[in-house]
């Protein structure tokens, strides 16, 4: 059941050990090399030898390393490893970890079996080339036993390089890779910890540690997605996504020369209006010249100021947000870009394809507050000049004139007096639409040139029977027990919900 595994997560996640001195990478790599039990293998392609390094370093390693090797050659690496579709990928790492982990058990086992935590340590890392431009990341995982002779556990990381130089990034790829191991051995116990030391001595600001996996009996009770929320709950990374399955995913793999078309709201949960939403703007956004014949993406965006609106995470109202979307078949990305144009550019790190964003006209009005662009020194204009550029598209999903007052009513915040005037003297069956919303006079002009140019566009076709659900009337009918909750959330959520008993569902 979700509930018990969230209850399970939460509880892993949130392990209070005592406390202890921040550790230098040489002393991480110290600490590990006179731990007489560990003893293991270093496989490293690409971005230099720097984590074993750290190791012989920091003296003492002759009791800890049993080889280092470094197949750089392809010939030589598909030889030993295997091919694999992609040097630098999940997959060819797991062949390493697979390898080297087999000849440490059947050279040394019988040996030291007895006495000795076999672990075997693996990256394969693309830095910065001579002729740069290059997209500097890669995969790295450790393979460990707890015990001598025990069940082995694993971990898979995957990160970015942003220093500007190569031999910067090989420096960081390698007390990343000390962290990891030491991580592994020490940290195992207390994942929130395990994830913040991965940035040790380097910062988030030079290693971008954008997804990271568990398994294995010393993360018993870990769910992934709860640990891949912490990389963007402590700025390890700013996004992570989720596939339909509910599996966190490498955005690099799944965003990939797509066009995308993103949806922002709180999902909890999603309803029928989020569906009527993609589905209307999706008709238009493939009409676009620049997106015809184009792979496509649809996602769902929640941003964490979402998630922790009520002041803590609520992992099983997380969890169960993740799993709803995906029962109707989309992404969803968890991300820190309050902004829409910080949103965009993240999107254009994998794509150079048309994006699209679908919205309300609540969200439309949050865009021109210029109260969010004060820290930009050319204001709003220089959020817009970001946000569209390279062609992007806001598509605008209307609201009738009495939801819309409702909304204002239920957000009741200093703001809503002056956005009930932005659409005042509208009848209250009538719709507002990009086309005749009334935004503030200071920047009415700028609003009409995007209107007039097309980077704003009403969605068409919509179903006008849907445009007074609300999320919070859902919930309240869900904890009321009225059934009529069913017929405002497309019907694979709804079974998905009364199945797993989630947002306050009980079975009578």
């Amino acid at each position: 059941m979700l509930h018990t595994t969230a209850n399970n997560a939460c509880n892993k996640m949130t392990s209070n050990p005592s406390p202890q001195e921040f550790l230098t990478t040489n002393r991480k790599a110290l600490t590990v090399n006179l731990d007489p039990a560990k003893y293991g293998t270093f496989a490293e392609i690409g971005a230099g030898q720097e984590t074993c390094r750290n190791f012989f370093q920091a003296g003492g390693a002759a009791g800890t390393i049993a080889k280092t090797i470094s197949a750089y050659d392809m010939t030589f690496s598909d030889s030993i490893y295997g091919k694999a579709g992609r040097y630098v990928s999940r997959e060819r790492v797991i062949k390493m970890l697979d390898h080297e982990y087999s000849l440490l058990e059947e050279r040394l086992k019988e040996t030291f079996g007895q006495e000795k935590t076999f672990f075997a340590y693996a990256n394969s890392m693309k830095a910065k080339s001579y002729r740069g431009g290059d997209d500097t990341h890669g995969w790295m995982g450790i393979r460990f036993q707890l015990a001598p002779g025990s069940e082995a556990s694993e971990v898979i990381v995957h990160a970015r390089m942003w220093d500007p130089e190569n031999v910067q990034q090989q420096v960081a790829v390698g007390i990343l890779g000390t962290n990891l191991i030491y991580a592994a051995h020490y940290l195992h116990d207390n994942t929130e910890k395990f994830i913040e030391s991965l940035v040790d001595n380097v910062g988030s600001e030079r290693i971008e540690v954008d997804l990271i996996h568990f398994s294995g009996p010393a993360f018993e009770g870990i769910d992934n997605r709860i640990a891949n929320l912490h990389l963007v709950r402590r700025g390890l990374t700013n996004a992570v996504l989720f596939s339909p399955a509910g599996e966190v995913t490498q955005p690099s793999e799944a965003l990939y020369k797509k066009a995308i078309l993103v949806e922002r709201g709180s999902f909890r949960p999603i309803t029928r209006v989020n569906i009527d939403m993609l589905r209307c703007s999706g008709a238009q956004f493939i009409q676009e010249p620049s997106a015809k014949g184009k792979d496509m993406l649809v996602l769902a965006e929640i941003t964490m100021n979402n998630l922790l609106a009520s002041g803590k995470l609520d992992y099983e109202d997380f969890l169960a947000r993740i799993d709803t979307i995906g029962a109707t078949g989309n992404y969803t990305l968890i991300s820190n870009y309050f902004e829409f144009y910080r949103l965009t550019s993240y999107f254009r790190r994998y794509t150079g394809e048309m994006i699209g964003v679908a919205m309300g006209i609540n969200n439309l009005l949050e865009v021109f507050n210029e109260k969010y662009y004060t820290h930009l020194e050319g204001g709003i204009l220089e959020s817009f000049g970001r946000l569209f550029r390279n062609s992007v598209k806001l598509y605008i999903y209307p609201m009738k004139q009495r939801a819309y007052q409702r909304y204002l009513q239920l957000t009741s915040d200093a703001e809503a007096e002056q956005s009930q005037a932005i659409s005042g003297g509208i009848a209250d069956e009538m719709l507002i639409t990009c086309n005749n919303l009334r935004v503030d006079g200071r920047i009415s002009n700028l609003y009409l040139h995007l209107l007039e140019n097309g980077y704003i566009e009403h969605i068409r076709g919509i179903d006008e029977s849907l445009l007074e659900i609300f999320s919070r009337d859902i919930l309240a009918a869900i904890a009321e027990n009225d059934p009529v909750w069913e017929t405002m959330i497309p019907q694979a959520a709804a079974e998905f919900i009364k199945n797993n008993q989630l947002f306050g569902y009980e079975k009578r």
